[in-house]
């Protein structure tokens, strides 16, 4: 999953083999959230990501063993088009939950694509439902930006703890976070943007004083942190192009989807570092992207197995993109020199379905100095 919308500590009670998410209003929660996947349009825009289509897909027929005579719970199934494919791949019943007004549109293409009999659609949050029986297989997609945001693997969590058989297996199986250094053109623009938007702030103060009578002037520090935090502490969603990697890339957190606990996801720390590859560019930023693998588990492995990456391509980019971390100002870097990154994310606390970064590098030149070390704290939103 993922929604162009881009733009704790106290999360991390453990309860049971799974951890327990945060407590959260659930109407707050449909607000900000689960609302959105509520509409058609945004259900087509994953729909149409050919990517993420052919590796579910693929998944699904290529390892029909894992399928055939066995019951499946599609979390969050949107569209039904999972819980559909597993039925086709032979699955004697498929429990297909999901948490909004979708349920009625699955229900229909269930129905039209006659296999209303092994596919029953329920509406409601996977924490809530209750399940006649244990299920074989569980499939989801539940990834978001950077893997992470949105916090729906919580719900996914939930339901392998309570219904997954002990030799049951996950689609996905297994995640992973990539890092690595890019170069942009969007630093000197987003700098750009931000000094345009405080221009036209003052000239609103000096206006609205002169004519008002009214001195807005003291705002001016407050209204600088809201646009400084838009334009320069957000990410950025972005389809970047290989050739705009300049390093080497780093896995910066690994999940295994049978094992993982919501304590291991609430919070993603690693300490790396990349080799720059280009000469004569400029570090101006940090991409993140994810991959997902099929690969059933140990015991009962995949016949095939299958990949989803949502890394810098020429011509498959998917709609998660990639989240890109500017750097102000850029550093000068060329090949062998040697960046070292401490990256940390967590949830917001405003918000447990977004996260926040913070990020901070430093440059080690092929001569031996050092750049001048950046550090700044980031907005996955």
């Amino acid at each position: 999953m993922g929604s162009r919308h881009n733009g704790g500590a106290s999360d991390r009670a453990a309860l049971g083999n799974g951890g327990a998410p945060p407590v959260v209003d659930k109407e707050v929660d449909f607000a900000n959230y689960f609302c959105t996947y509520a509409f058609l349009y945004h259900q087509k825009e994953m729909l149409s990501d050919r990517v993420r289509m052919n590796a579910y897909y693929d998944s699904i027929f290529r390892n029909k063993h894992h399928f055939n005579g066995k019951t499946v719970l599609d979390v969050g199934t949107g569209s039904g088009i999972l819980a559909i494919w597993s039925a086709q791949a032979g699955a004697k019943k498929v429990y297909a939950v999901e948490a909004t007004k979708m349920s009625e549109h699955a229900r229909a293409l269930v129905k039209s694509n006659n296999v209303e009999n092994v596919v029953e659609v329920i509406e409601g949050s996977m924490e809530d439902v209750v399940l006649p029986e244990k299920v074989d297989v569980i499939i989801s997609e539940w990834m978001g930006y950077l893997l992470l945001r949105e916090s729906m693997f919580d719900s996914v969590i939930c339901a392998r703890d309570r219904w997954l058989k002990p030799n049951g297996v996950m689609y996905p199986s297994h995640a992973r976070i990539w890092f690595a250094p890019i170069r942009s053109g969007l630093v000197e623009r987003k700098e750009n943007d931000l000094e345009e938007v405080m221009d036209d702030w003052y000239n609103f103060v000096e206006d609205t004083k002169d004519t008002y009578g009214v001195d807005m002037g003291v705002l001016t520090q407050p209204f600088s942190a809201e646009q400084r935090r838009y334009y320069l502490q957000t990410s950025l969603w972005q389809n970047l192009h290989p050739n705009q990697i300049i390093g080497t890339a780093a896995i910066i957190k690994e999940i295994d989807c049978l094992t993982a606990t919501v304590n291991d996801i609430s919070e993603v720390r690693s300490n790396f570092s990349s080799s720059i590859t280009m000469e004569n560019t400029s570090l101006c930023g940090f991409g993140g992207w994810f991959d997902v693998h099929f690969r059933g588990r140990k015991d009962n492995p995949a016949q095939q197995e299958v990949e989803l990456t949502t890394a810098p391509s020429k011509d498959a980019g998917t709609h998660w993109g990639q989240q890109v971390f500017l750097i102000h100002p850029p550093s000068c870097v060329t090949e062998g020199d040697n960046v070292s990154v401490e990256f940390l994310m967590y949830r917001s606390k405003e918000n447990h379905r977004l996260m926040e970064v913070e990020l901070g590098c430093e440059v080690r030149q092929s001569s031996g100095n050092l750049l001048p070390a950046f550090k700044s704290k980031f907005h996955v939103e």
